[in-house]
């Protein structure tokens, strides 16, 4: 059966998506975009094989051009014709503001990013299928206060580092934190000024990681480290019942609660009808991704790789 466009079908760990700017031509071959994320110094991971490897950030754990290096040079050794990378919050060297924190003599160091496109605050078009098809990418590494001055990209939790600040013809979006209530538990870490922006910028597809939590805790899990996001109606009470002192599950413990509860269910009813009855509509949703590697903080990257094609 044809899935209408803009209608996200899974397919073991893989997503097909048909939600780009512009519709591919029927016979056009999908892109295959691998994304992984905090991978802190590790390499004990397998990663399938694809067109295109994204990594979201926290390459390192240190941040020294040693650190940055290796995970370079271990990034540069997969098969995938084009690469991406974005920094984290432990890669230390790559913001001036924290690279101060590092010995004099690391401070002076370099890194070769080698065959890799290093997206800072920066956009990046991509050509795949010789040529017939293109992806617009943009990538920005800020997170709201985590850590010490160690931490690089950080601002004051509270302070908007996002508004107008991502290109409107993004396909794909890449950043280190994820938007706020969007895989982000158990403590909503995301950003709400990074939700805000991706409200009005509607990307194919957002990959994010740093909360390792939110890709492996059971919601995450059960989402399988994804989640379509319907810029639509269901998708505003949702989020207006997350930002509730009390949050979605004391709101579904108190009867004077249930209209919001029921007003998100009822239109994600109207969405998924939409959907997959008549066709919805061009940037109507965006697949995210927590690309977490990372099993909350064990040290080992027990999450898989996601797989998406486009």
């Amino acid at each position: 059966m044809n899935m209408p466009v803009g209608t996200p079908s899974v397919h073991d760990n893989n997503y097909s998506l048909g939600l780009l700017r512009s519709t591919p031509k029927p016979d056009s071959p999908p892109i295959r975009i691998v994304c992984i994320s905090d991978t802190h110094c590790l390499t004990s991971v397998h990663i399938p094989d694809g067109d295109l490897l994204i990594h979201a950030g926290d390459l390192t754990n240190a941040g020294t051009p040693a650190e940055l290096q290796a995970q370079i040079d271990w990034l540069d050794s997969l098969p995938h014709k084009h690469k991406v990378a974005i920094a984290g919050n432990h890669d230390t060297y790559l913001d001036p503001r924290s690279r101060t924190t590092l010995r004099p003599e690391q401070q002076e160091d370099s890194v070769d990013w080698k065959g890799i496109h290093y997206l800072q605050h920066s956009a990046l078009t991509l050509k795949f299928n010789n040529g017939r098809r293109s992806l617009n990418l943009y990538g920005a590494p800020q997170i709201p206060a985590c850590g010490g001055e160690a931490f690089a990209f950080q601002y004051p939790r509270g302070h908007d580092a996002w508004t107008d600040t991502i290109p409107e013809d993004s396909d794909v979006l890449i950043t280190h934190t994820p938007p706020k209530y969007h895989l982000d538990l158990p403590t909503a870490l995301g950003c709400e000024f990074l939700l805000g922006e991706v409200w009005r910028v509607r990307p194919a597809v957002h990959i994010f990681g740093h909360v390792h939590a939110g890709k492996s805790d059971t919601l995450g899990w059960l989402k399988g480290g994804k989640e379509v996001a319907r810029w639509g109606q269901e998708q505003k009470c949702l989020e207006r019942t997350l930002a509730r002192p009390d949050g979605l599950v004391r709101e579904l413990l108190n009867p004077r609660n249930w209209l919001g509860v029921m007003m998100v269910l009822a239109y994600g009813v109207i969405g998924v009808v939409w959907d997959r009855v008549w066709g919805g509509g061009q940037n109507g949703a965006t697949l995210m991704v927590n690309a977490s590697l990372m099993f909350d903080n064990t040290g080992e990257l027990r999450n898989p790789p996601q797989v998406i094609d486009i």
